[in-house]
């Protein structure tokens, strides 16, 4: 089961990303199923599939199923990218392509899955760790950092809440360096990141903006190392 599995979940990244020119993707949104690199697509998925498995045509109806749901699939992304935002629909595509997938391993190898394995009590306390670092903290950064107020810099302005999805980011690789005791890289992550803001600080025209860069990221590594401490405290008492 795991190998016919894993066969069907590698043909599907080697077709939809190592095999698929940026070029092919631009076409198949300007003419949809008028492009002829749709029905390539779905050949190579085809092949490589085939390949993988060792021609063997004891699947051929689980490959049949997957690539008609893949062209079908993928045609409603084409048809759906006018009116709907590009990045929720590349999540949609995928994860109905890898449903397709575990649907036809099921039907030749079936398999259960245990929900109570995911709801352990160390598996919850590791997915409430990772929500808490995630949108909770970021909220209680933003309130915490509403007393300062920066001037706006409309000559270097920035990405849209990118400082937000950076400091989740942030806090989430310094609570995965925790969790599997690498505390030096901690350390290798500051200094990382105060080259990369070295540049800004240097431009500032007063000490506003060191300031409450120093003060964001320390309440940042701050809330991550503490959850990380509370995490293995927890988890050692469970």
């Amino acid at each position: 089961m795991t190998a016919l599995a894993l066969k069907l979940l590698l043909a599907h990244l080697l077709g939809d990303f190592l095999l698929q020119p940026d070029s092919w993707v631009a076409q198949k949104r300007q003419k949809k199923h008028r492009s002829p690199l749709l029905y390539a697509h779905i050949a190579i998925h085809f092949i490589v599939m085939l390949a993988l498995l060792g021609f063997n045509f004891t699947y051929w109806l689980g490959m049949l199923i997957i690539v008609i749901t893949h062209y079908f699939i993928d045609l409603l992304k084409l048809h759906l990218e006018e009116r709907y935002h590009k990045g929720k629909l590349f999540i949609f595509d995928q994860v109905a392509h890898i449903l397709v997938i575990a649907a036809v391993t099921y039907s030749y190898h079936a398999f259960t899955i245990e929900v109570g394995e995911f709801l352990q009590p160390v598996v919850l306390l590791f997915i409430t760790c990772i929500v808490f670092l995630g949108p909770v903290a970021a909220i209680i950064m933003r309130l915490l950092m509403n007393r300062w107020v920066l001037p706006e810099d409309k000559e270097n302005e920035s990405l849209p809440q990118a400082g937000k999805y950076i400091g989740m980011l942030e806090r989430l690789l310094v609570f995965a360096f925790i969790v599997i005791q690498q505390w030096p890289a901690i350390g290798w992550l500051i200094a990382a990141k105060s080259i990369l803001r070295f540049s800004d600080l240097t431009r500032a025209k007063d000490r506003k903006l060191t300031e409450y860069v120093l003060i964001g990221t320390l309440l940042s590594f701050s809330l991550s190392i503490i959850t990380g401490l509370v995490y293995f405290y927890v988890r050692n008492s469970i």
